[in-house]
């Protein structure tokens, strides 16, 4: 077993920067985002987001879609440090020739080299989505996106709290809380979506909760485009499905904690490859295999803990992988990476994991 790399961030910057309030920045350093991208984001390029660029502080919608539009060119490098609470109240359209934004919702379409990073008392985005389309290097850190409805009042971004769609690449979603009221039949979808051509994606030490749908790779059989996703130090809590539902592509689950996982968990299908390292999977149902489908999927396990987990029975359109699940393919994953063990998740994640956290990272250390 690899030893755990230590990446605690600066908590000293982060007060430094959040006395710096409407101060329009051009110094790198300054930034609140810290730490470098992991997982699948390191590859393809590498994910650096707003690096190089100006900072600027927005504490309403209307001034991050103001602060995309006043780049020089929808390439330009920004960081946009969010505080406060963002809403349908204060998210309008803003025009220009570097954004295409559209008001009810964060519209990151058809830019690059953004990073959005809560700071100060912290950001929520409440009932308000965050919508990445044809667009590519992004980071979105530190930030609450909770109850994104596709149905009732208000609408936004189809009921994703993230979504992705449409030739994306290299997004990095980092210690940020994701979370619903509940699932479709009260108007709620995924909490973290990714479809039609979405690549080299990493979400990293987050919370999905409260949630009929945790996320998918892949809007339907066919749409098999998607993949090289990474999950890490993530908890889903009290998800019903789609922990995540891939279909197609590869997906990378290492070091997350499940808890109440009430129908199904990870859902390999349509040929996708899961290699699933050193989870701690408790109190929940049917945590990994191909479900609601006859289209296989694979996995590759290894070091996982299964804690008071229930398996039904396989049958023509479901086939759990448990009681005691076996590796039925070889995942070859391209990037460096530390696995904590499997007994240690639970206790790390609950200290790392999800916004205000001050953005810690494992120090492999069940005690610390």
């Amino acid at each position: 077993m690899r030893p755990v790399t230590v990446r605690l961030r600066a908590a000293t910057a982060m007060v430094a920067l959040a006395a710096g309030a409407g101060v329009v920045l051009s110094v790198p350093e300054a930034s609140a985002a810290a730490g470098s991208a992991t997982g699948y984001a390191t590859q393809n390029g590498g994910t650096t987001g707003g690096a190089g660029g100006q900072t600027v502080r927005a504490t309403t919608g209307t001034a991050i879609h103001t602060a995309l539009c006043n780049r020089a060119s929808s390439s330009t490098p920004i960081t946009i440090e969010v505080e406060g609470t963002i809403n349908h109240g204060n998210t309008t359209k803003v025009s220009g020739d570097s954004c295409n934004t559209a008001a009810g919702v964060i519209e990151l379409k058809q830019i690059s080299n953004v990073t959005i990073v809560g700071v100060g008392s912290g950001a929520v985005f409440d009932q308000l989505g965050i919508h990445i389309r044809e667009s590519s290097n992004i980071i979105i850190q530190n930030v609450t996106v909770k109850n994104v409805k596709k149905s009732g009042s208000p609408t936004s971004n189809g009921g994703d709290a993230i979504g992705m769609e449409s030739d994306v690449r290299n997004v990095w979603v980092d210690h940020t809380t994701l979370e619903a009221s509940g699932g479709e039949s009260e108007g709620y979808d995924g909490l973290f979506d990714m479809k039609d051509n979405t690549q080299y994606v990493t979400l990293s030490y987050s919370i999905l909760r409260n949630s009929g749908r945790g996320g998918l790779i892949g809007s339907s059989e066919s749409d098999v485009s998607n993949g090289h996703v990474t999950f890490h130090h993530n908890l889903y809590e009290n998800i019903d499905s789609r922990a995540p539902l891939l279909r197609g592509g590869t997906a990378h689950m290492y070091n997350n904690h499940y808890v109440s996982l009430n129908e199904s968990g990870i859902n390999s299908r349509a040929g996708a490859r899961a290699k699933v390292d050193n989870n701690y999977f408790e109190d929940s149902k049917d945590v990994l295999g191909t479900f609601y489908t006859d289209a296989a999927g694979y996995w590759q396990v290894s070091g996982n803990t299964f804690d008071n987990v229930t398996w039904s029975g396989p049958g023509e359109d479901y086939r759990p992988a448990g009681p005691n699940p076996q590796s039925n393919t070889s995942v070859s994953i391209p990037y460096s990476y530390s696995l904590d063990e499997a007994a240690c998740v639970p206790d790390i994640v609950s200290r790392t994991a999800g916004a205000g956290k001050g953005l810690q990272e494992s120090n492999g250390d069940c005690s610390a």
